[in-house]
Order: structure tokens, then sequence, then C-alpha cells
């Protein structure tokens, strides 16, 4: 397979995008500490509920699914502070 100028940009291009947006994350991360550690916290919380014995009667099943949206709207609200 040959490169020509062709696929040389569409490479730049794409890397220049993916840049930008890890940049992007990166500052809105800053802008919103309490945010950022927010979503820490609820990670650490899952990953406790992860390696916790199994029998709870449902219950850490759901706690860990309720952890997932609870992760998902404090990035949505990230995302609408911005």
């Amino acid at each position: 397979m040959k490169f020509n100028i062709a696929h040389l940009l569409l490479a730049f291009t794409v890397g220049i995008m993916v840049s930008s947006g890890v940049l992007a994350g990166h500052l809105q991360a800053a802008n919103q500490p309490h945010m950022v550690n927010a979503i820490e916290n609820l990670r650490a919380a899952r990953h406790q509920l992860e390696i916790a014995r199994e029998d709870k009667g449902g219950h850490r099943v759901r706690a860990m699914g309720i952890i997932d949206n609870a992760i998902d709207e404090v990035k949505a609200g990230m995302a609408a502070g911005d």
C-alpha cells in the first residue's frame, strides 16, 4: 500500500482532532475539580461493590447500576456547565 499526500493529510487531521478532544477534556476537568472528584469517588465506590461478595439479594448489582447512572449524570453536568 502506497502512502501519498492525501493519506498523510488525513492522518495529520485525525491526530489533531484526537489531540483537541483530549485537551478539551483536560481543560474541562481542570475547571470543575469537584465534579472530577465526584466521578473518582463514584468509581471507587463501584469498585468496592465489584469486589464485595455477590450474595446481597440483588442490591449490590442494583447499586452498581445506580452508580453508573450517577457517573453519567455528573459527566452530563460537566458538559452542561461549559
